[in-house]
């Protein structure tokens, strides 16, 4: 969804052709595997019906950017020659684990988050990959 959003403001030809032929494969790849999805097994889950969509929204939001934190420190430990600085980056590393932990734990308590369900799980895949192929570009 980023790229198709992204394609119609760039300028540059080549670089439009490459976005072009990066969302054609990727299209492709989410189409090949959502016929899958028909074969997995199913369990039956009542829905709460007190769920915070809104809450959700944002937490899960959250989530990601401390997922993103975590792989980012850990590339930058690996990448830095400095001692200090790779101490500072562990530190960096370890803050965004335990705020992972916290924003993950939000989720799950409040059943926001269908961690062991993977029904639901596959569901939601399924729901944004539709939708990045029903997005335009």
């Amino acid at each position: 969804m980023k790229f198709k959003k992204a394609y119609p403001k760039i300028k540059d030809p080549i670089l439009k052709t490459i976005y072009k032929q990066t969302i054609d494969t990727l299209t492709q790849n989410i189409m090949e595997l959502l016929q899958f999805y028909p074969l997995t097994p199913k369990t039956y889950r009542d829905e709460d019906e007190s769920r915070d969509d809104a809450s959700a929204v944002v937490a899960r939001e959250l989530l990601g950017f401390s997922k993103t934190s975590i792989k980012s420190y850990a590339l930058a430990i690996t990448e830095t020659a400095t001692p200090s600085l790779r101490k500072v980056f562990k530190k960096h590393l370890n803050g965004a684990i335990d705020t992972h932990a916290k924003i993950f734990n939000y989720l799950y308590e409040r059943n926001l988050y269908p961690a062991y369900d993977l029904n639901q799980l596959l569901q939601n895949d399924v729901d944004v990959a539709n939708k990045a192929l029903s997005q335009p570009f």
